[in-house]
């Protein structure tokens, strides 16, 4: 079965709206679990625009299934990825200004090798979100990377049939590689309930998906939603 990891990173956007408690991501995250989610996503970001250090603390001692955190290949984060031993860590690109994550890693810069070993001797799996490139994803392979999460903005983004089909040959080679190297495939990023479709019998593993289930479920409910794109990226199965 495909495994759906839940972001909840937009329940703490909200909170931090008014700068308030409520919505409690630590309570979202029991009721993702409780309705089918295989992984709990948080992305600690350096000017903690959402997900906050307690949020992060209090997770670690509450997720049932796995707890993965993106973050940024900083100093900073690798020591509180030591301290809180999240299951799993997906390095990703930051930018003060985006309004979420643009692009892939560039996995040309400094110290990430070393990162990543800091990471995995700590007992962390580690995963690197990457554009579906193949020079990319052997790369990734000989950096150490336990998962490669192919980033799917580009998919998601095109406006076109021919658009589509394009991007989405780029990321069936990509998942193809991915295995042969005998890494595990994730995806992520501008995945929704209208288009994940076309991507779930090609060997993705797990997606990781936020924004899409947070939208969906001031109409039907988080537990729904929820248990709506977990069915979803099934299909294939039934």
């Amino acid at each position: 079965m495909t495994e759906l990891g839940v972001n909840i990173d937009h329940i703490a956007t909200i909170r931090q709206a008014r700068m308030t408690f409520e919505p409690d991501p630590i309570a979202l995250a029991f009721l993702a679990e409780m309705n089918g989610a295989d992984q709990i996503t948080v992305h600690l970001r350096e000017d903690r625009r959402h997900i906050q250090d307690r949020d992060l603390r209090i997770l670690r001692n509450t997720v049932q299934t796995r707890l993965n955190l993106e973050m940024a290949p900083t100093a900073e984060m690798v020591a509180i990825a030591k301290s809180v031993h999240p299951d799993s860590v997906t390095l990703v690109p930051e930018k003060r200004k985006e309004l979420t994550t643009e692009g892939g890693l560039n996995l040309n810069i400094k110290n990430l090798e070393h990162i990543i070993k800091e990471l995995k001797e700590a007992n962390i799996i580690v995963s690197l979100f990457i554009a579906p490139d193949i020079g990319t994803i052997k790369q990734s392979k000989k950096l150490g990377s336990d998962t490669v999460e192919i980033h799917t903005g580009y998919f998601a983004n095109a406006k076109t049939d021919i658009e589509r089909q394009r991007e989405l040959e780029r990321i069936r080679n990509a998942v193809k590689n991915i295995k042969n190297l005998k890494m595990r495939a994730a995806a992520g990023h501008g995945i929704t309930y209208y288009n994940v479709h076309f991507l779930t019998n090609i060997g993705i593993e797990e997606f990781n998906i936020g924004h899409s289930i947070i939208a969906r479920a001031v109409v039907v409910g988080f537990a729904q939603a929820v248990r709506d794109m977990k069915k979803l990226i099934n299909m294939h199965y039934q």
